[in-house]
C-alpha cells in the first residue's frame, strides 16, 4: 500500500526568519507522528535554514521547482544538483508555474528524469482548469498529462502524482471527495496500465486544492486519495498538524 503523505508548499511566503519559526512549531508539534511522510516546501532561500532546524526530525523538506539542466545560463532558476543535500523533494509540474511560465508537459518530464538521476523525489503535480471540467474533458486532460509528465520513466517507489483541479486552488472551492477520488482512481489506473497495479499502489497519490482541517477528514477516506498537497493552511502550524494527524488517524 502506499504511504500516507502530505506536503506543504508555502509558495512565496515567509522570510527565511518566518520560516525557521514556522518549522520549528511544525518540528516540536509533530514529533510524536508516526507512520506519515510529512514534506515542507519553503522558498529557495530558507531551504537551507527549513532543512537544518527539522534535521534529525520525521520532517522531511521539498523544494517547490527546479530546472532539468545541470547548470548554465538559466538567470533566477535552480538545477537538482545545486538542490542534492538540502531537500528529499520537489514539487515539480505545480498548476502556477504552467500557468504562469508555460510549463509543459514534455518540461515537467525532463525535470523528473533529472530529479529522479540525482536522487531527488518528484512530487509530479497535473490538474484541469475549470472550462476543461465543464466540458467533461477533465479525465482526458489528467491522463494525457500523466501519461506525458512520465514518458520514458520506469517504476521508482520515490514517484508522488499529486491530482490538483486548478479550479481549487487558492479559491476555498475544494473538489468534492467524490469528483477527487474519481480522478485518483483514474490516476492509480493509468500508474497500474503502466507499472503494474503492486507497484502502482506504492505510488502515493496526493490531492491539492484548499484543502483544509475542515474538510482533510472526508478527503481522506477516500480509497485512492493519500494524503494532500496544502498549501494555504501550510503555513498555519495549528492547522497544518490537525490535518496531519487527521490522516495519519484515518489512513493507518
Amino acid at each position: 500500500m502506499s504511504r500516507p503523505f502530505v506536503a506543504g508548499n508555502w509558495k512565496m511566503n515567509t522570510t527565511v526568519a518566518e520560516a525557521k519559526v514556522l518549522a520549528s512549531h511544525l518540528r516540536d508539534d509533530l514529533r510524536d507522528v508516526n507512520e506519515i511522510e510529512i514534506v515542507l516546501c519553503p522558498p529557495f532561500i530558507s531551504l537551507a535554514e527549513v532543512s537544518n532546524v527539522v534535521e534529525n526530525s520525521r520532517i522531511k523538506t521539498g523544494a517547490q521547482n527546479m530546472h532539468y539542466e545541470d547548470k548554465g545560463a538559466f538567470t533566477g532558476e535552480v538545477s537538482a544538483a545545486m538542490l542534492t543535500g538540502l531537500c528529499q523533494y520537489v514539487i515539480l509540474g505545480h498548476s502556477e508555474r504552467r500557468r504562469d511560465f508555460g510549463e509543459s508537459d514534455e518540461f515537467i518530464n525532463r525535470k523528473a528524469k533529472k530529479a529522479l538521476e540525482l536522487g531527488i523525489n518528484p512530487i509530479i503535480c497535473v490538474g484541469e482548469v475549470l472550462a476543461e471540467r465543464e466540458h467533461g474533458r477533465e479525465r482526458e486532460v489528467v491522463s494525457a498529462s500523466v501519461s506525458q509528465c512520465l514518458a520514458d520513466i520506469v517504476f521508482d517507489e520515490r514517484l508522488v502524482i499529486a491530482y490538483e483541479p486548478v479550479w481549487a486552488i487558492g479559491t476555498g472551492l475544494a473538489a468534492t471527495p467524490g469528483e477527487a477520488q474519481g480522478m485518483c482512481s483514474l490516476i492509480r489506473s493509468l500508474l497500474a496500465d503502466r507499472f503494474g497495479n503492486e507497484n502502482a499502489r506504492l505510488v502515493p497519490i496526493i490531492y491539492g486544492g484548499s484543502v483544509s482541517a475542515g474538510n482533510v477528514s472526508e478527503l481522506a477516506r477516500e480509497a485512492d486519495i493519500d494524503g494532500g498537497l496544502i498549501g494555504g493552511a501550510s503555513l498555519d502550524p495549528e492547522q497544518f498538524s490537525e490535518i496531519v494527524r487527521t490522516i495519519v488517524r484515518i489512513r493507518r
